[in-house]
């Protein structure tokens, strides 16, 4: 299994909009994608809902989890990006 340890670019965290992107884009791939912040419990990475119960606030470290290497790299990305920008 893949794993990318990225620290959060946002800058009021993974809230509604950052999460709605990044749900999308883990959505689109037919591997399961799952993140989780520093410490905690993993949550599915293609609900917005289940990101922003992480309530991962910007700098935080969150790991990014997924059989499928692609995958990951493609959702750690958008978490380190500013998707309020």
């Amino acid at each position: 299994m893949a794993s990318k340890t990225v620290t959060v670019g946002s800058a009021v965290g993974l809230h509604a909009r950052p999460a709605a992107v990044i749900a999308a884009a883990a959505g689109e791939v037919e591997a399961d994608v799952q993140i989780a912040l520093a410490g905690g419990d993993p949550v599915d990475a293609s609900s917005s809902l289940m990101i922003m119960t992480l309530g991962a606030e910007q700098g935080a470290e969150v790991t990014v989890t997924s059989d499928d290497e692609a995958a990951v790299e493609k959702v750690a990305a958008l978490v380190e990006q500013d998707l309020d920008a």
